[in-house]
């Protein structure tokens, strides 16, 4: 009886029923891990590490307000910009995508809701960057007895004070 239940021990030698016994524990323990293995990769993709280095300075935050419903947009006469009356942002749209101008900096989205991206000035189309300062709701520049900034359409552009420097 003995002979028949470890036949490696009472032998000493390998015989095929060992060799499938152990063929099987190994199938078993490999199944048990690929299982394992497929419970824990979730885990290990949700909790990944995302390392920047950012030279200069970050980019401003986006405009703190929500637009939740499409504003009523209106034409900007011999452009094809449309501007929000009733928004209380410097609401711009052109091409499809929505355009801010919020603290200084520019933000672009591809709806009314968001999500808002820096858009470097350089970035923002001409057409936008030409939208005359009335039609604006906060004008650009960081004060209003120099006028709006050169990239902006209709206005003085900036002046050299002596109190710049």
């Amino acid at each position: 009886m003995r002979q028949r239940l470890f036949p490696r021990l009472c032998h000493g030698t390998e015989t095929a029923l060992w060799r499938n016994m152990m063929h099987k524990r190994w199938l078993f323990v490999g199944m048990l891990a690929a299982c394992a293995l497929w419970l824990v990769t979730p885990v290990l993709v949700a909790a990944q590490i995302n390392i920047g280095i950012n030279i200069g300075t970050p980019p401003p935050p986006p405009p703190p307000r929500v637009i939740t419903a499409p504003p009523q947009l209106v034409v900007i006469p011999g452009t094809q910009v449309f501007y929000a009356p009733t928004v209380p942002q410097n609401y711009f749209v052109y091409g499809g995508k929505s355009y801010v101008f919020h603290d200084g900096s520019w933000f672009v989205a591809p709806a009314h809701h968001g999500p808002w991206t820096f858009l470097a000035v350089e970035q923002v189309p001409p057409s936008i960057r030409g939208v005359p300062v009335h039609y604006y709701k906060v004008p650009p520049g960081h004060r209003k007895d120099k006028g709006p900034p050169p990239w902006a359409g209709q206005g003085k552009g900036h002046k050299h004070h002596k109190h710049d420097d």
